[in-house]
């Protein structure tokens, strides 16, 4: 049975399932969850919502008392006629009619959980630096709000972390990866538990950097030999670190010894074949990439997402393509020029975007399945099943297209003439 109580009266072990007020009054992004730790209990008890809503027969109930109390402050507002307690109904699927306040509040909410986790990695990579173990409660509530977050609106996490400040980048790159470990998991299918645990090898894939001078990772000129040597001690140091730490799930340990492993063997510190990578690692490898490119450093600037993914595709053997496809496909963002399958059976260009921040584009041009050039249309690619999606990627000399290039370039023209030559 459903409670409506006082935040004040919220004990351990109670399951909470809702908020009074708005979704932006309380501290969470997940409204559903048993009450484990004292950091949680504190969070609600003061977070300022009106009233919260438990289920006693998922966790621990309240006392007769407690809900009689929270009964008389709801109601309190018409005492002229005891109304009858109303029964909590389940929380809205849109908080916000106004689209333009929820974004807002979005984005409000990422950059508090972006505060929190800068915090709590400062935090866990200075116990690593004293010989300490992780604590690993503090790290996981990072990732169940990074992984509310992102269930809620991931462009509006990435896009604040986005901004991170140079001196911060040891720290928020991790909070990145982990964003993107999040999302790409989502895309792909994985359980809510195994996404977490992705969360978690992304947050937790650079530990080992801890044990690398500051002027190393920050130097803005060649590293040389002896210096590179140390900065690829950095993934074994990391997991020898969080082998010795409490309850870190096998997940986070691969992703951190192997992610700078290739799929061509010739990555670091093994040099492992691409059968012995897994597909976390994987993954891990591709994250982690694309967030150094994208970022702003002391010896480079940010690359576009279009131009990082670009490169990416085009380095042979170091990534699993199809891995680094789903996370394409996770971001909504494809290399132009890339030739892509849509849900339609059409083989379709991806267009350079004029505006950042925007859908993909591209140009359908060619029926896959009666093999023949059909006349060119723009098609903006959208989340839903009632607009297009691309389902895949092409090799354009599988199709003819030896000439992809010159192709492309008449596509981009609208020179229909040349092509149905």
């Amino acid at each position: 049975m459903r409670h409506e109580i006082r935040p004040e009266d919220v004990r351990m072990g109670m399951y909470i399932c809702g908020f009074g007020g708005s979704w932006f009054s309380h501290p969470f992004f997940r409204a559903k969850f048993v009450l484990k730790t004292e950091h949680d209990l504190e969070r609600v008890q003061d977070s300022g919502v009106p009233y919260v809503v438990i289920d006693d027969a998922l966790g621990v109930a309240p006392e007769p008392t407690e809900t009689a109390a929270a009964t008389a402050t709801v109601t309190a507002s018409a005492p002229e006629a005891p109304a009858p307690r109303r029964q909590p109904s389940p929380p809205p699927t849109h908080w916000y009619a106004d689209e333009e306040n929820r974004e807002r509040a979005d984005r409000q909410r990422a950059k508090q959980i972006v505060t929190r986790s800068l915090k709590v990695l400062k935090t866990a990579f200075a116990d690593v630096r004293l010989g300490r173990a992780v604590r690993m409660n503090e790290v996981k509530e990072i990732v169940d709000d990074i992984t509310g977050a992102v269930e809620r609106s991931p462009r509006t996490l990435l896009d604040v972390i986005q901004l991170k400040q140079k001196d911060e980048y040891t720290y928020l790159h991790s909070v990145a990866v982990c964003t993107l470990m999040v999302n790409a998991a989502r895309h792909m299918g994985k359980g809510a538990t195994e996404t977490r645990e992705y969360g978690l090898a992304g947050l937790l894939h650079d530990l080992g950097k801890m044990g690398v001078p500051e002027t190393i990772l920050n130097k803005p000129g060649k590293l040389t030999e002896a210096e590179f040597l140390e900065v690829r001690d950095h993934p074994e140091r990391g997991y020898q670190i969080l082998a010795q730490s409490p309850n870190v799930p096998e997940m986070a340990l691969d992703v951190c010894r192997h992610h700078h492993e290739k799929m061509d063997g010739t990555g670091y510190p093994f040099g492992l074949p691409a059968d012995a990578i897994s597909l976390v690692a994987r993954l891990g490898a591709v994250c982690d990439v694309y967030d150094a490119l994208t970022s702003e450093r002391v010896y480079k600037d940010a690359w576009s997402p279009a131009e990082a993914l670009s490169a990416m595709w085009s380095w042979e053997g170091h990534f699993d393509r199809t891995v680094l496809f789903s996370f394409m496909q996770s971001i909504a963002v494809f290399p132009p020029g890339m030739l892509v399958r849509l849900r339609s059976n059409r083989l379709a260009l991806v267009l350079e975007n004029k505006r950042r921040k925007t859908r993909p584009h591209v140009l359908a041009f060619y029926a896959a399945r009666d093999r023949e050039f059909i006349a060119p249309q723009q098609v903006v690619i959208q989340d839903n099943l009632a607009n297009d999606s691309i389902v895949g990627w092409e090799q354009p000399e599988e199709w003819g297209f030896d000439d992809w290039e010159g192709l492309a370039a008449r596509l981009r023209r609208g020179d229909t003439k040349l092509i149905a030559a």
